[in-house]
């Protein structure tokens, strides 16, 4: 009989247990603030960070699905706070930009998670979430580069 793996200390495991319980909590705050998903929140701190984009560099930055990226955008526009603009030269590219509406209400979105990380870090101590920043660091330095060579 092989030996059992347990699950709680398996690193990818706690990698993604982690990041969907401080995602939950964080969502709760934005949700409750200004009613919009985790994919919406996504899209809208990339567009707000980049100034400008196309909804597949938001699927890539992001590792959304299209579908997910698309209904976003679609949420987002609807509620005036983006706005698209087809590709002079191939019109299966939209490029994005918030509104000045969307503008103003990334900068609170900006402010609410700066805040949020703030107080996570005062949370779990200054020490530990340094310590977990460079584990990071180091986990995505190795894998964004490996996952570019496979796109090579």
């Amino acid at each position: 009989m092989k030996a059992s793996l347990p699950l709680e200390e398996f690193l990818p495991y706690r990698l993604v247990r982690a990041s969907e319980l401080v995602s939950r909590r964080f969502a709760a705050r934005y949700h409750a603030a200004y009613g919009i998903s985790r994919p919406e929140w996504r899209t809208f701190a990339i567009l707000g960070q980049l100034g400008h984009t196309t909804a597949t560099e938001i699927g890539r930055r992001s590792t959304m699905h299209k579908t997910k990226v698309s209904r976003a955008v679609a949420a987002l526009e609807k509620r005036g706070w983006l706005s698209r603009r087809a590709d002079g030269a191939d019109r299966r590219i939209e490029h994005l930009e918030l509104t000045a509406s969307g503008a103003a209400v990334y900068a609170e979105l900006a402010a609410m998670a700066r805040d949020f990380q703030a107080a996570l870090r005062e949370e779990i101590g200054r020490e530990a979430a340094a310590a977990l920043e460079a584990g990071l660091a180091a986990v995505e330095a190795r894998f964004v580069s490996l996952e570019a060579a496979d796109d090579d």
